[in-house]
């Protein structure tokens, strides 16, 4: 059985690159549809939920940013067309789980760096998305940059 669907989750940092081009490429030899997806989370999530101020202004700024970056990135991809760009708001394996069940995905594609130990304990997103996800999910290793 082959993917149809594959949802690619990225950072937009530059090492999202070869998780973008890992996942095209399977999308590519599989005949699958793909969508590039960028999570923000709410800097409220940031100062745990209790901020004395008012962030909207922020938000919208950091959500113009990730849009551009995101345009960007998917730019140099001419398989993604402007309707297989997400962006959402929220804590990211709640909405790559809710994408994927949206959009019927039945592959995520995340970056990991494969951290272990101290770092592991302090959050893994691709470990936070394997758990309950409604489909697959294909973690893919990245370089450390030194």
């Amino acid at each position: 059985m082959s993917y149809q669907h594959i949802l690619i989750a990225i950072d937009l940092t530059e090492e999202c690159h070869p998780v973008v081009q890992r996942a095209l490429a399977l999308a590519d030899s599989t005949g699958a549809k793909a969508a590039l997806v960028h999570i923000i989370e709410p800097m409220a999530m940031a100062f745990g939920g209790d901020v004395p101020m008012d962030l909207s202004l922020l938000q919208q700024q950091q959500f113009d940013q990730a849009r551009e970056r995101l345009q960007k990135i998917a730019a140099q991809y001419p398989q993604l067309a402007s309707e297989q760009q997400q962006l959402a708001y929220g804590q990211p394996r709640q909405e790559l789980h809710r994408l994927a069940t949206e959009l019927g995905s039945d592959l995520i594609v995340v970056g990991s760096h494969g951290r272990h130990g101290l770092a592991l304990l302090l959050g893994s997103t691709a470990n936070d998305v394997l758990h309950g996800a409604p489909c697959d999910v294909l973690a893919i290793r990245l370089k450390k940059q030194n």
